[in-house]
């Protein structure tokens, strides 16, 4: 969950505190790294899936603090649009019955939001980039009422200088965009997978994370169209990635895939926090330095496509986790549980198998895998650890469906569960129809009515189906 802070204005004094705590924390964690206090003997995992409210026009509605006391859940909270939410998971360990768990909870929650939704005349939807928003609806008048977001703006522009965000995204077809705000992040919805894991292993784990991002964010594509045009299969990808432009060199952008893996330890993420991002937030906090808060701050402001983060279990052992954010919102919540499972059996492959994945599958490579699976979903051609040159939907069918399979069975699923889940992903694949794909068959079909395509869309949600099941009718 995001974290509010004190206050949106700061003077210079704040600045240089902020980052002297930063410094402090983050040679506390080095310490703490050193003496073995963030070991940990489990995997857990969880997740935050972000949605949208939809009037009966198929159109954003900004009234998610109406729906939020409406729904009357810690779970479920504010994101940065007015017509956005997010929804939060307890974790749980990886192990036998958990994805079902997950998804009946989802499930409920889901259901719980739908009904708080519908006392006011209004829908949530799960789709990466919802078709019908419009550069009208992405405005400050839309920000939801949180401090950190106001600071955020604000301070995006000072480090820009005043200068507008220039959006130019090169697909099907070409955007170019100009825009005075932060809000064209409000328009991009995702799956965000959280996976604990030892501190010994973690920058191992934070490798494998980055490999694996162009395998999920391609077989989960839902992101195809922006202000009316067809850009990436996941344009959600190229859009974040520019809302929060601050300028200067690649090692500032604050949205990222990195410029190369950790090598020796986790320690090497936060250490570039500190060195190569301004800070943005220097909300100054009266606590003790190992609660570590400056430094989980700032690090909440660097949004990395796979992030590390600090937290702390119930008994106040620090943990270490990664964040994988790659995966659009959707289509369904059994869609993003099946999602979830592909991610957690190939994380859980790659991480028990012996040798350096660094080796056979260079960072350049990765970074090259994500952004054409981003591009092109199952078409995009993946070189994939040895082997040559596939499209995700051939590679996924040979390979790695087994590989996640063998994945889950080795963290103790059973056959039926590992089955349920990665079936689903299976028939996706053969059948060549993510979120994104559905989309565009649908405008193909039936002209770009992006209203009915909304509608249309909300209809085969409803249901549950997962996206291979919906029809184009």
């Amino acid at each position: 969950m995001g974290q509010e802070i004190s206050d949106s204005e700061f003077d210079e004094a704040a600045f240089a505190e902020f980052r002297r705590r930063v410094g402090q924390e983050t040679r506390l964690l080095a310490t703490w790294l050193e003496q073995g206090r963030l070991a940990s003997t489990r995997r857990r995992f969880g997740f935050e899936i972000e949605g949208w409210l939809v009037d009966d026009h198929a159109r954003p509605s900004a009234r998610n603090q109406e729906f939020l006391a409406a729904a009357a859940d810690p779970m479920v909270v504010a994101e940065l649009s007015r017509f956005n939410f997010e929804i939060n998971s307890e974790p749980l360990e990886l192990q036998g019955g958990a994805l079902d768990a997950m998804y009946e909870a989802l499930q409920r929650r889901w259901h719980r939001c739908t009904l708080a939704a519908a006392g006011f005349g209004v829908r949530p939807l799960l789709v990466g980039i919802l078709p019908t928003v419009s550069n009208s609806d992405l405005n400050i008048a839309n920000m939801s009422p949180l401090q950190r977001y106001r600071a955020i703006n604000d301070q995006v522009f000072r480090l820009r200088h005043g200068a507008p965000i220039e959006i130019d995204i090169d697909g099907v077809e070409h955007l170019h965009h100009v825009h005075h705000d932060v809000m064209l992040e409000a328009g991009t919805t995702s799956l965000q997978i959280h996976v604990q894991t030892d501190a010994a292993e973690a920058a191992r784990a934070f490798n494998t994370c980055k490999m694996l991002s162009a395998i999920t964010v391609g077989a989960g594509a839902n992101s195809p169209y922006l202000f009316g045009r067809r850009l990436w299969q996941e344009t959600r990808i190229a859009l974040f990635e520019q809302a929060v432009a601050v300028g200067g060199s690649e090692y500032s952008n604050r949205v990222t895939f990195g410029i190369r893996y950790a090598h020796d330890s986790i320690l090497e993420c936060f250490e570039a926090n500190l060195v190569r991002y301004p800070v943005i937030l220097p909300d100054l906090m009266d606590v003790p330095a190992e609660r570590l808060a400056h430094l989980r701050l700032h690090n909440g402001t660097v949004w990395r496509w796979n992030r590390p983060l600090i937290g702390f279990d119930d008994d106040g052992n620090p943990h270490i986790r990664i964040e994988h954010r790659v995966i659009a919102a959707g289509p369904t919540p059994c869609d993003a549980i099946a999602n979830m499972a592909l991610f957690l059996g190939l994380f859980e492959s790659l991480m028990r198998s012996d040798g350096s994945l660094e080796s056979a599958m260079p960072f350049e490579r990765a970074r090259d895998n994500f952004y054409a699976a981003a591009r092109h979903g199952f078409d995009a051609q993946i070189a994939w650890m040895g082997l040559p040159p596939m499209p995700l939907h051939e590679l996924l069918e040979r390979h790695l469906l087994r590989q996640a399979a063998a994945g889950l069975e080795a963290a103790g699923f059973g056959d039926d569960e590992t089955e349920r889940w990665i079936g689903i992903i299976s028939e996706r694949t053969a059948r060549r129809q993510t979120g994104a794909d559905w989309q565009a068959a649908w405008i193909d079909r039936h002209g770009r009515d992006f209203n009915a395509l909304v509608e249309a869309y909300a209809a085969e949600q409803s249901q549950d189906r997962p996206v291979h099941q919906w029809s184009l009718n």
